[in-house]
């Protein structure tokens, strides 16, 4: 139980600082620094938690190790199993704070594609669906092979969580643009149920799918390429 606990409080703050910043500070910090917030989050939940649960924060990224052979089935599990609550608590809270100032909740940082949901919005692509199926897939991928790599024996002792909350800051820089960066189905799940945005509900599907597929792959090429 310490380790569910632990990763839905790390859950919790990945959604609070990673979208809270996107909705709160996303017009003056801009992409990059969406970015950094979704990065330095998991940096230090990955110091703060790391040494209890491992700090997934990310129903993908148990998947990922799961399938890698790292983690047993009733592990999995929970570990999904909180990541959504903690999640999903922060959207709540993010909600309730914005509720206070009389803001409204729009897109609220929600995952999607396409003119019609981003509604013109400055910066952002017309991606298609297929388009932002397989950008989920291939970042998800690059993602969990740094995951699995870095924390694998022959990597650098004390490194992972930074090399981790790096390749995610690349990852948002990409992606943002593009889908708002999921690579998370925790965080897609706990943004769309807020959001007044029409199609973020119907489009959460890719951002659960597209990343659970391209951490299975990344667990099945790790597993082809290890050293170990």
């Amino acid at each position: 139980m310490k380790k569910y606990l632990a990763e839905l409080i790390g859950t919790f703050v990945l959604v609070l600082g990673g979208c809270g910043t996107a909705i709160f500070a996303g017009g003056s910090v801009g992409f990059l620094g969406v970015a950094l917030a979704f990065g330095l989050t998991v940096v230090a939940m990955a110091y703060g938690i790391g040494g209890i649960s491992g700090a997934h924060l990310n129903p993908a990224v148990s998947t990922g190790v799961f399938l890698a052979g790292k983690m047993n089935a009733k592990d999995f599990g929970g570990y999904v199993v909180s990541q959504i609550v903690g999640a999903v608590l922060a959207g709540a809270l993010l909600a309730f704070i914005v509720a206070q100032f009389g803001g409204a909740r729009d897109t609220f940082a929600a995952n999607g594609y396409g003119a019609d949901f981003f509604k013109g919005a400055p910066g952002y692509q017309n991606l298609s669906m297929i388009g932002a199926f397989v950008t989920e897939l291939v970042l998800t991928f690059i993602f969990l092979i740094v995951i699995l790599g870095s924390t694998s024996k022959g990597a650098p002792h004390g490194f992972a969580g930074l090399a981790i909350g790096l390749t995610l800051t690349l990852i948002h820089l990409i992606s943002i643009p593009l889908t708002n960066t999921s690579v998370n189905p925790a965080r897609s799940i706990s943004q769309a149920i807020f959001s007044d945005n029409a199609l973020a509900l119907p489009q959460l599907w890719v951002f659960i799918v597209a990343p659970l597929i391209g951490a299975a792959l990344a667990a099945v090429c790790w597993k082809a390429i290890k050293n170990e």
